[in-house]
């Protein structure tokens, strides 16, 4: 049976803080090469080591502030705003003041270390604290008290195991990005190609639909229920908008004064407020889900399939159809009216039936992987608080 101790995390890493270079010096930012990571990147990042954020600073900025260059395998740890989002340093990077992240010391595996900080989120964001917003401190960080086996070749098992499991759910959200490519490719040449295609308003092809505002003073609840809510950032980085431990819910009342505003599978759903023009098509676990004003659903279609429309709104055509119709100074939207607007190319029943008959096949495995990624990670999930807990004794494991 395998030796765990109990420590602080500052005992078996160091904490280090972040900065942010000031936004009104241009020099600051402009032609910079050194990752620079926010916790608003991690909020779409689904995967464990993370080169770059959006936006990178130069040799000046870094030096302008007290941000500090971390080595790879740094454990970035989002401390506020939202407190918990985690991953791994693939390369050297620094972060804003949103993260306290940690330098695992030479007896500390990294990839074990981002797993702990993983397993005591729930925790370490109830030591947050603030009026605003809870935050949680350097010190506050440093003093949080972890078990962890006393043998670094322990840690690296239990790593190893749960890390087995991500690298194939990577693995197949690589698989996937490139199948979505593939179909990407396949469409725009058809529509290219064409010497047939004809354009039809998009009101015309489906019932284009809005989704519903939580009433005044409801709040969406985290225990699972019957009753999803799809955010825009639920259509993040994904072709199918597929229920996982990301989404939220609302209670059995509210849902009762918003039951008109669910979505079925097989709906198109665009984001038309704040990130405007995310798409993502409905998957069976999300039948019956609620939809944010902020979205609208395409359904009842006719003549199209959803991954038609997808990969067309995705297209160059499609993107600018979207940035044409987006309207506001203040608050930018994209209306109902100038979505039902949208021009679509058509292709002729001969073009169009062994496209259609392609692009099924791609995105049934696209579907698949989908699948299979969400079981992954429920495995892992269980697996987790038992290996980290000293539950599951991996000892006399041979890995």
């Amino acid at each position: 049976m395998a030796e765990w101790i109990e420590c602080k995390i500052s005992d078996i890493g160091t904490v280090v803080g972040g900065a942010t270079p000031s936004t009104k010096k241009t020099e600051y930012y402009e032609g910079g090469n050194i990752a620079w990571i926010t916790p608003k990147d991690l909020a779409t990042f689904s995967g464990r080591y993370i080169q770059r954020g959006e936006r990178n600073i130069t040799e000046i900025g870094l030096k302008s502030c007290s941000t500090q260059l971390l080595p790879q395998n740094t454990i970035l740890f989002s401390s506020r705003a939202p407190i918990g989002y985690a991953a791994i340093a693939a390369n050297e990077v620094c972060t804003n003041q949103g993260f306290k992240s940690v330098i695992p010391n030479e007896d500390t595996d990294p990839l074990f270390l981002f797993y702990l900080l993983k397993y005591n989120k729930d925790r370490i964001e109830g030591m947050g604290s603030g009026t605003t917003f809870k935050e949680v401190s350097g010190n506050t960080m440093k003093n949080i008290v972890v078990n962890v086996p006393a043998d670094k070749e322990i840690q690296t098992k239990i790593a190893s195991l749960l890390g087995a499991i991500d690298d194939k759910i990577e693995e197949n959200e690589r698989i996937n990005n490139n199948l979505e490519q593939q179909a990407s490719t396949l469409f725009n040449s058809a529509i290219e190609q064409s010497t047939s295609v004809v354009y039809a308003e998009l009101g015309s092809l489906a019932d284009v639909k809005g989704g519903k505002r939580l009433p005044k003073g409801i709040n969406l609840v985290t225990a699972p229920n019957k009753h999803p809510y799809i955010r825009v950032r639920d259509l993040n980085n994904t072709v199918f908008a597929s229920l996982s431990n990301n989404y939220e819910y609302v209670d059995d009342e509210t849902q009762q004064s918003i039951s008109r505003y669910i979505v079925s599978t097989g709906d198109l759903l665009i984001s038309i407020v704040g990130t405007i023009g995310l798409t993502a098509i409905v998957d069976h676990t999300l039948n019956k889900a609620n939809l944010t004003e902020n979205c609208v659903k395409l359904t009842n279609l006719k003549n199209v399939t959803p991954e038609y429309l997808l990969l067309f709104l995705r297209s160059s055509q499609g993107v600018e159809a979207i940035s044409k119709g987006t309207v506001g100074a203040v608050q930018l939207k994209l209306p109902i009216k100038n979505i039902q607007s949208i021009a679509v190319p058509l292709l002729c029943d001969e073009e169009l039936l062994p496209l259609n008959e392609t692009l099924s096949a791609i995105f049934s495995q696209i579907s698949a992987n989908i699948v299979e990624m969400k079981q992954l990670a429920d495995i892992r999930d269980t697996l987790l608080p038992e290996l980290m807990s000293g539950e599951l004794d991996v000892s006399d494991l041979d890995l």
